[in-house]
């Protein structure tokens, strides 16, 4: 009788111990297959559509930062287009008292050519027209300096406040010749909207004088620098 009940008891703690492992199993499994299951309410296209955050084409908001940069570029733009294309005509024309006139004498032996620098002055800009008007003498009765056409810019001549401009001029044929005059000063007037301006600069010729040939003289156009072809005659 005391092996039959310990028999029985053994056998009912081992039924018990497998069930309990069984409802262990159970339970890991239903777990297992509930966080595997979507909700009803999320579908695959759900998730599918849901964009990705910076996404391009997402509708995602872009960064302000840039957005204002594009702008601000595009308004400078205009703005520097706006500035290029004013109107020089309504630039007034630099008058004699706008510019100080200066000149120096070229690298060569005898001196046949000259350099006039006129720089503004004025504290304003100014349109400095065609051509200086040379008088090597008198400034009622010398001879007209002709200009050279080749020398004409494409462009006018429009002068900024303490910016300069020159011409290259013509004196001589070099050497010594019975035309020749030697001047110590000069006179240089400019040109107005409607021909010569009133008044002129007395230019002062260095030391020992400049020697002027009046028949070979010549007189180049105002051009913002001298450029190789166009000033040489």
């Amino acid at each position: 009788m005391r092996i039959h009940r310990k028999n029985t008891i053994a056998a009912a703690v081992v039924v018990a111990a497998l069930s309990l492992g069984l409802t262990a199993c159970g339970g890991s499994d239903t777990d297992a297959k509930a966080a595997g299951t979507p909700n009803a309410s999320q579908t695959p296209s759900d998730t599918a559509s849901k964009p990705a955050a910076g996404t391009a084409g997402t509708g995602a908001t872009a960064d302000p930062a840039a957005s204002k940069s594009k702008t601000g570029s595009t308004s400078g733009t205009g703005g520097k287009n706006s500035t290029g294309s004013t109107d020089t005509s309504k630039v007034p024309a630099c008058g004699y008292k706008d510019v100080k006139i200066t000149m120096a004498k070229a690298d060569e032996t005898p001196t046949e050519h000259i350099v006039l620098t006129a720089l503004n002055t004025s504290g304003r800009s100014c349109r400095l027209l065609q051509y200086p008007l040379i008088a090597f003498g008198d400034i009622q009765t010398a001879k007209d300096i002709p200009a050279v056409a080749k020398s004409k810019p494409a462009t006018p001549i429009v002068l900024k406040s303490g910016e300069p401009a020159y011409a290259n001029v013509r004196v001589g044929l070099g050497g010594v010749h019975e035309n020749n005059k030697v001047v110590t000063t000069f006179n240089v007037n400019l040109f107005a909207a409607n021909g010569p301006a009133e008044g002129s600069r007395v230019v002062t010729a260095p030391s020992g004088g400049l020697s002027v040939d009046e028949s070979a003289a010549k007189t180049g156009y105002w051009t913002y620098e001298l450029r190789n072809g166009a000033d040489e005659f």
